[in-house]
């Protein structure tokens, strides 16, 4: 049997997705209208014989968590549980923290994925080719390509061309080494756990010459990439499994509008029943949207490509809104626009508004180009970006909001571009 760990984090993490983060976990915030671990959720589910799936991280446990918890049990009939780090403790130190919950019932093998990314998840295949790699011992990271450029932002993989095994892993490199990037996607044995294993003794003895107080802590604190990875790589232990499939990182609140695309597209596939189709009575549909049956949605207004609208949104006569996501409960009065934005929970945009972002979207001419983790700032000016309006910010009739993030709870009265509202 098999299980599945999805590493999700905590508060320190997923900054750069404030205003955001500030309502809603960031595991927990909905692209193409789920919240986006579900994605991993229905995926695990989807392996025959996945008897558990556990979130690690160091959220506090709460009821927009628990609740998350019973609806996807309940959905998807398999044990999902959370366990709490007592502190961040990186992306090997939580798994080995918690080994004995792991390995409990005696897997034979367990996923572990980073919460940040949204992909095809091709677990099936990532377990064919760990059976065609003759060893069921052997681990394997699923690896896409990048650019030269981009892949300087990533893990880099350098593989034997033949038998796909991992030569050489370098986490962010100064300079270029592959272009083969590590997904955040692993498939591992029970002997991991003996690699971890030997890297906290070393951080333990290393902490006694040092003698420092909260040496425990620091010393189960372990990086999967840095400290494992890069020794097991040359090793015969760990392979290399290639998706040609989507896969992109959810970093920035601007790289959750593109991962919605990807997944709106993907449900053609998958979940038909998800995107809305025009009809007599409702809104004018382009490309790929998706609804929330809650919503209430005027007959005259034009909708995407590329939107997500959330629970008991309002959208009134002649709006058009493309390339958004729309959080619940917001209100887009009569004839205002939106586009390339993220709207906040209970947020209003006023008659013939227009709220507007640029989209950070990958190079469409290159097949390899991955979104930019753009900084906020370059120059010393704010870097065009999408707008976000956080939740609760009401916007008045006729002004133009532009390339801005305005945090919660704000009242504007005039027209922005280019600013962070605070």
């Amino acid at each position: 049997m098999f299980k599945a760990v999805i590493l999700i984090g905590g508060p320190q993490k997923g900054t750069r997705f404030r205003p955001l983060s500030f309502e809603v976990p960031k595991p927990l915030f909905p692209v193409a209208g789920v919240p986006m671990l579900q994605h991993h959720i229905e995926a695990c589910a989807k392996v025959p014989n996945m008897k558990e799936i556990l979130l690690v991280g160091f959220y506090q446990p709460n009821e927009e968590l628990n609740r998350f918890l019973t609806s996807v049990q309940q959905e998807f009939k398999i044990s999902v549980r959370y366990l709490q780090e007592y502190a961040a403790l990186g992306t090997g130190g939580g798994i080995y923290h918690f080994r004995d919950q792991i390995l409990s019932g005696g897997p034979e093998a367990f996923f572990v994925m980073n919460a940040d990314v949204c992909s095809e998840f091709p677990l099936p295949e990532i377990l064919h080719f760990q059976k065609e790699h003759g060893d069921t011992h052997n681990f394997v990271i699923l690896a896409t390509t990048a650019n030269r450029k981009q892949s300087l932002n990533y893990g880099c993989i350098v593989e034997n061309e033949q038998t796909n095994e991992v030569l050489h892993y370098v986490e962010k490199p100064s300079t270029f080494v592959s272009d083969i990037i590590n997904c955040g996607i692993y498939l591992f044995t029970p002997d991991i756990f003996q690699h971890i294993g030997a890297v906290f003794q070393k951080n333990q003895q290393d902490m006694l010459l040092e003698e420092q107080s909260n040496g425990w802590h620091r010393a189960e604190v372990i990086r999967l990439e840095q400290d494992i990875f890069t020794a097991l790589a040359g090793q015969g232990k760990l392979y290399v499994y290639k998706t040609h499939h989507f896969w992109s990182q959810i970093k920035s609140a601007g790289s959750a509008i593109y991962a919605s695309r990807l997944y709106l597209n993907q449900y053609h596939k998958t979940h038909p029943e998800r995107l809305a189709t025009n009809n007599s009575h409702g809104p004018k549909i382009s490309g790929n949207v998706y609804i929330h049956p809650t919503a209430n949605i005027d007959p005259t207004a034009v909708l995407g490509p590329n939107v997500s609208i959330g629970t008991g949104v309002s959208i009134g006569a002649g709006v058009r809104v493309r390339e958004s996501i729309i959080l619940h409960g917001a209100v887009l009065q009569d004839h205002s626009c939106v586009l390339n934005s993220i709207v906040g929970w209970d947020s209003t945009i006023g008659k013939w508004a227009r709220v507007e972002g640029t989209p950070s979207d990958p190079n469409p001419n290159d097949p390899y180009a991955k979104i930019d983790s753009e900084t906020l700032f370059r120059d010393g000016k704010l870097t065009p970006s999408i707008t976000i309006l956080g939740c609760n910010v009401n916007i008045p009739a006729e002004v133009i909001i532009l390339n801005s993030i305005v945090l919660p709870h704000k009242d504007l009265n005039r027209s922005f571009k280019n600013q962070i509202i605070l």
